[in-house]
């Protein structure tokens, strides 16, 4: 597993690191994170009935995703939620770390990364370097330069929420 923070050096993407418990829910991060700027972050990993499609999806924080109707915009059987196997297999995270910066570990491209419209247009990004006892702010050109480097292009959609 590459080491995040020499990665996103080596590519020249600018972050800044904050260190806090660790939070396993947007709930115990927003009460336990230190003030940060960005935008607050959730994010899914799913997997078609098959298990033969895995969706990154990231949205706002506080967003209850609609899996319906986002099955239907990806037009696939169904999604559920991956395993912790699938999300330490694809990603190289625990339940809990669950982050845009997990596809450092998928050189294969097996995940598809899917970012909401108001995540995709937001200045900056708080995310977890690959672990949930700190959080990285990244400037939205860090995202896409972070997304180029690991060859994974963004859908950017309205993602349905309940």
């Amino acid at each position: 597993m590459p080491d995040i923070f020499a990665f996103l050096t080596e590519h020249g993407i600018p972050f800044e690191t904050f260190d806090h418990a660790a939070v396993f829910t947007c709930e115990e991060a927003q009460r336990l994170c230190p003030e940060m700027p960005g935008t607050a972050t959730k994010n899914l990993l799913l997997r078609d009935r098959k298990g033969t499609r895995n969706f990154l999806v990231v949205v706002g924080y506080d967003t209850a995703t609609d899996l319906k109707g986002l099955k239907d915009l990806l037009a696939v059987d169904k999604l559920s939620f991956a395993s912790p196997e699938r999300l330490q297999s694809l990603l190289g995270v625990e339940p809990g770390a669950v982050t845009l910066l997990g596809i450092v570990n998928d050189p294969q491209g097996n995940a598809e990364v899917i970012l909401d419209e108001a995540i995709w247009h937001a200045p900056a990004l708080q995310c977890h370097p690959l672990v949930n006892t700190a959080t990285l702010v990244i400037p939205h050109a860090g995202i896409v330069r972070f997304l180029e480097a690991t060859r994974h292009p963004p859908r950017i959609l309205r993602v349905p929420s309940r």
